[in-house]
């Protein structure tokens, strides 16, 4: 879990970085011009940070499943080299996905006003600055992040609904452990999934909560995740118990 865990933690912190620090830099010299260079590196970094993000969830779901379910095969299973083998795929998918984006956008034709309305730079507001017609693009760009999005979380919904079902032949100290596991992460999958799948899996329309609830997902939601990851972990809340006594 803990492997994982860490490639979680990585993620989340390129995809913050990738949108963060101009934010501030923005807000501090007031400046908010950014070259068409920039805004496609930044659409593309934080479409492979997220992406990947959304394969780590669903890889840990699998391991939380043979950890629960198959406990007595979990290292032979769940050896180091499957574990990395996996992680290589999850970058190489999320690589395909965003350059698959970019090559899309790429492909559109910009004469301005070159202004977007937001906060970064990301494909939606991107194709509205496009002087063609950008329908079966947008179709393209929702079926792939939208689709991602979408079956991902149905089926990292569906694992934990057999997780929990096979809950029911451990026993109490077993099902109070593999819950307390179970359930950060369903927290985790639920924050970052919902706004993702509100943004990217509907047509090209926006609406005025759409820059806040962008702002959740690239930036409020890894901060998140290591609370709730932190949290959940026995050896921090003892730590903490201790710390708590002293003071």
């Amino acid at each position: 879990m803990y492997f994982f865990l860490f490639y979680l933690s990585l993620s989340d912190t390129c995809l913050s970085t990738s949108i963060a620090p101009r934010i501030i830099v923005d807000s501090l010299l007031k400046k908010t011009t950014i070259s068409f260079s920039e805004c496609i590196i930044q659409v593309f970094t934080s479409h492979v940070f997220g992406c990947l993000e959304i394969f780590i969830l669903i890889l840990m779901a699998v391991d939380r499943y043979v950890a629960i379910c198959k406990p007595l095969h979990y290292t032979t299973i769940m050896s180091r080299r499957v574990c990395s083998g996996l992680v290589a795929v999850a970058w190489v998918g999320s690589y395909v996905h965003s350059l698959t984006q970019i090559f899309l956008a790429l492909s559109l034709p910009f004469c301005g006003p070159n202004v977007i309305d937001h906060y970064f730079c990301d494909l939606q507001p991107l194709l509205k600055l496009a002087c063609a017609d950008t329908y079966v693009i947008n179709l393209l760009l929702v079926s792939n992040s939208g689709a991602i999005c979408t079956v991902s979380f149905v089926i990292l919904m569906f694992s934990y609904v057999i997780i929990l079902y096979s809950l029911r032949n451990h026993s109490a100290e077993g099902r109070r452990k593999a819950l307390s596991t179970c359930i950060s992460h369903i927290i985790v999958v639920i924050l970052f999934f919902g706004p993702c799948i509100f943004i990217y899996t509907r047509p090209a329309t926006t609406f005025p909560m759409d820059k806040m609830i962008a702002v959740f997902y690239t930036i409020g939601t890894p901060l998140l995740n290591p609370l709730i990851y932190t949290l959940r972990n026995a050896e921090v809340k003892n730590a903490m118990r201790r710390l708590w006594k002293i003071n």
